[in-house]
């Protein structure tokens, strides 16, 4: 069984041409905290290799990557080795997409693929965890939008150091605090565009027009025009 949010965002994908890429997202997020693997003597060189798979938008395009660069290596155990990624991992998350694909294909949704277009992808994703949201607050804090928490970006993210006004993520992890874990940076016009039966545009307005703290909270583009 899929999880419900996973199964919104997979029949979303549809709408948006990327059901090729949201069908390894989900594949390798049914796997995703088994993907790297960090010894501790050899630390260094493990964080450097997944900081080399970092794209623009949050984890799960990451995640992407990561799966899509494995398959030009015709599913290599050795890439795996070099680039300190599970392979074993990888072979369960391309067992599970080959399921998916199967059931999508049953259920006649169209298989497309839109390769440039992370847009597009992430929109789908926030189709289907709309209901997971954070909006960045004016102490540089993250703060869910219904039934308000604070939450912080996992260290491990690509977004760490980022820190976007707004973020969906997969799920929450309490250690030392709670984080989110796989995050992406959306628009908050997205919600009101995949959920108008959930979010009001009075609760989604941008903090543009309130003080944020000093180089947070802007796009990568204006973070740019301050330096």
């Amino acid at each position: 069984p899929v999880d419900p949010m996973l199964s919104k965002m997979l029949l979303a994908s549809e709408k948006y041409g990327c059901s090729e890429e949201i069908l390894t997202i989900t594949a390798m997020l049914s796997v995703n905290n088994s993907i790297f693997f960090r010894p501790k003597d050899k630390a260094v060189l493990a964080d450097t290799a997944r900081q080399n798979f970092f794209r623009p938008g949050g984890d799960p395009i990451t995640l992407l990557n990561v799966y899509n660069e494995w398959q030009e290596t015709n599913y290599s155990t050795q890439w795996c080795f070099e680039n300190y990624i599970q392979h074993r991992s990888m072979r369960r998350a391309r067992d599970v997409r080959d399921q998916l694909e199967g059931l999508m294909e049953r259920v006649e949704v169209d298989v497309t693929s839109n390769t440039g277009d992370d847009v597009a992808i992430r929109k789908a994703m926030t189709a289907g965890f709309f209901y997971h949201t954070a909006r960045l607050s004016k102490g540089g804090d993250y703060r869910t939008v219904k039934h308000p928490q604070t939450v912080h970006i996992h260290p491990n993210s690509s977004l760490f150091q980022e820190l976007p006004r707004w973020l969906i993520y997969y799920e929450l992890v309490f250690t030392t605090k709670e984080y989110m874990r796989q995050v992406i940076e959306i628009d908050s016009g997205w919600l009101l565009e995949v959920a108008p039966h959930y979010y009001k545009s009075k609760e989604l307005q941008d903090g543009a027009t309130h003080k944020m703290p000093r180089k947070q909270g802007f796009s990568n583009k204006q973070l740019r025009s301050l330096e």
